[in-house]
Order: C-alpha cells, then sequence, then structure tokens
C-alpha cells in the first residue's frame, strides 16, 4: 500500500507558522522524520493559500526536496500555487486534488496532462457530497471521462471516495465500502486513496487511532491502494504494510458475516472486533464503545 504523509499541514500547530514566517527547520525536521517513518509520499497542505500560494507553494517544495527525495503530493485549493509546485518539484509529483466543480475541472485537470503528474480524482460535485454508492460510482466515471478526453490514462488517476466522520453519518463510511467494491469493475487500472484519519474527526484524540487503524483494515478487503496518514501511528503503518495478517483475516471474516466470541480473542483482537462492531453500524458510536 502507498502511504502518504498528512503531517506537513497548515493547521499543525508547528507547521502552520513555519510556512508563515518561511521558517524551514520545523519543515524539513517532519518532512524527514515522515520519510523515516516509511511514508511513500508527503502531503504538502497549505490550504486556500489565497494570498501569494503560489510562491509559499514553491518555497514548501524546495524546502522539502532539500532533506527528501520522496515523491510530493501538492494539496491547496489554489490552482495558481497547484501549478507553482508542479514546476518546482523534480519527480512526479501528485495533485490532491481534482473535483468535478467545474473551476477545478478547467483550471487543474490539464496541469495533470502538462505535468504528467498523477491526480486524486476527489468524488465531489456540483451539488456536493455523493450520497451513496451509486453517486460515487456516477461521479467517478464522469471524472475518469472527461480526463481521458485530455489524454490522461486511468493509470494516472488516483479516485477518493470521501471518507466523512463516523460521528457524522455511519450510512456514508458503508457506502465509501460499498463503492470500493465496485471500483475495479467501474474504473479499471485507476488507484483508490482516502483520506484515512477523516473516519475518526470528532472522536476523541486517545480514540482516533482505533478507528482509522480498523477502518484501513476493512478497506483492504477491497485492495484500497493508497490511504493519506499520520505517518506516526507505528500500528497503523504496520498494518499497511501487511505485517498484521491475522487482525487484517480477523476483520475481514466479519465483515463476510463472523461473529466472533469475545471471550476466546486477546486485548488487541478485541479492541478490532469492537471498532468493526462501530463501523458497521452494529454498536452505537460513542466515546465509550471499547470499554462495553
Amino acid at each position: 500500500m502507498i502511504l502518504v504523509g498528512e503531517n506537513i499541514n497548515i493547521i499543525s500547530k508547528t507547521i502552520g507558522p513555519a510556512l508563515r514566517e518561511r521558517n524551514p527547520e520545523p519543515i524539513k525536521k517532519m518532512a524527514k522524520a515522515e520519510a523515516a517513518a516509511g511514508i511513500d509520499y508527503l502531503d504538502l497542505n497549505i490550504g486556500p493559500a489565497r494570498k501569494a500560494g503560489d510562491e509559499l507553494m514553491s518555497w514548501l517544495v524546495d524546502t522539502v526536496q532539500a532533506v527528501t527525495d520522496k515523491p510530493l503530493s501538492l494539496d491547496t485549493t489554489n490552482p495558481v500555487a497547484t501549478e507553482a509546485g508542479l514546476k518546482a518539484c523534480k519527480g512526479r509529483a501528485l495533485i490532491n486534488s481534482v473535483s468535478l466543480q467545474p473551476e477545478r475541472l478547467e483550471k487543474v485537470l490539464p496541469m495533470a496532462k502538462q505535468y504528467n503528474a498523477h491526480m486524486i480524482g476527489l468524488l465531489w460535485g456540483v451539488e456536493g457530497m455523493p450520497r451513496d454508492a451509486n453517486e460515487r460510482c456516477m461521479l467517478a466515471v464522469d471524472l475518469i471521462y472527461q480526463a481521458n478526453q485530455l489524454g490522461i490514462p486511468n493509470e494516472n488517476i488516483w479516485i477518493d471516495p470521501i471518507v466523512t466522520p463516523i460521528s457524522v453519518d455511519i450510512n456514508q463510511l458503508k457506502a465509501c465500502l460499498e463503492f470500493m467494491s465496485m471500483l475495479a469493475e467501474i474504473a479499471p487500472g485507476c488507484k483508490s486513496i482516502v483520506g484515512l484519519s477523516n473516519v475518526s474527526n470528532g472522536a476523541p484524540s486517545h480514540l482516533r487511532p482505533y478507528l482509522n487503524r480498523t477502518y484501513l483494515a476493512m478497506l483492504m478487503k477491497y485492495g484500497i491502494y493508497s490511504a493519506i496518514i499520520d505517518a506516526f501511528d507505528e500500528e497503523l503503518i504496520r498494518l499497511a504494510k501487511g505485517e498484521m495478517p491475522d487482525i487484517v483475516s480477523l476483520v475481514h471474516r466479519m465483515m463476510d458475516g463472523e461473529k466472533p466470541n469475545i471471550s476466546s480473542l486477546n486485548l488487541k483482537q478485541v479492541e478490532y472486533v469492537k471498532t468493526v462492531r462501530v463501523l458497521n453500524g452494529e454498536s452505537l458510536f460513542s466515546n465509550s464503545w471499547l470499554e462495553i
């Protein structure tokens, strides 16, 4: 699985000020730490960056490339900043992201072709968030068609079905899984990617890793290609790299209908079993689901 580190982010308490002050040291330190943790791509999230976003993205790309040769994901809603980052990248970049909103399609989609970049196709339509798996399929087909019309092959397109917080709507998490089960058939050659940490937004910080890890294991049933993750969750990285096959097998058997006997499981297995039940909607999400 390709892992994209989310930690160089404008909302970070250490990275945000460093970006605003153009202080390279905290950013270089974070980039080196993410690379050492086993991350494959570094996501550079500068947010909307409406003022001087092109200069900021170019500076950030240069700063990170000074300490690592890991490929970069350029994460901003400012298309001018996106292009500045593409120009500064020494290797092949990943554009994060292109939605089906007209402005993104018109301005950013041609950049993917011009700079031979990989792109994340975000399944966010003109009317906003898709309601279910079928709407995700329709949006994916539309986005892929428009990319193909510009000469962008499926192999360069990473489809993001949009993971939403469990605290908002459990049905959306189930719809993402259903969509993932269909992606290979409707979009041969395309890759899949999720912003994994979204699933646990709103949950207490000490509980977020359980949701992130378990949902990733569930997505693995359908061959998830990539995930944008916290680079410093060591168990999550072990899971993604295939080092916890027994846990993955347990999760997948539960998805197929098995109901394990809690009393026969070790503590780690119990954590995953209880969290699968919550993510499946079999147990009510609360801040105490692991204790029940």
